[in-house]
């Protein structure tokens, strides 16, 4: 790693000012770009909870009955989620470990960390 970044700074030490400032640019509308559709492509997804710095997120999500509602940890350290009513219950998720439920009836459902219970979100069910 080291190598590789001390190569990147010879060679920009050798381009022109004018240059890196152009290339500076084109990589921002590049990194600006990959990340708008990262943004687009996570709200195609409706019925999914991400678990990122100890929250929920959304923090309430709409879903039409008979679908999967799905949890995705991103954290550094394991989660869970759980409904206050034992509907629900997952094993320890590590980091990007998913877990999904499908609801069958409708209803507003409350849902916790069972490692850290004030981390709460909800997900309603039309």
């Amino acid at each position: 790693m080291k190598n590789l970044i001390s190569q990147i700074r010879n060679v920009a030490a050798r381009l022109p000012l004018s240059r890196a400032v152009i290339i500076a640019m084109l990589l921002g509308l590049i990194v600006g770009g990959l990340l708008a559709y990262g943004a687009v492509a996570a709200q195609e997804e409706p019925n999914v909870v991400t678990i990122d710095n100890f929250t929920f997120g959304p923090e309430g999500i709409d879903s039409p009955g008979g679908n999967d509602g799905q949890v995705v940890n991103h954290d550094d350290i394991p989660h869970t989620v759980a409904n206050k009513d034992k509907l629900f219950r997952s094993k320890a998720l590590d980091t990007d470990d998913s877990y999904s439920y499908t609801f069958a009836s409708a209803g507003t459902f409350d849902y916790f960390c069972g490692l850290h219970p004030y981390m709460v979100g909800k997900i309603i069910v039309k």
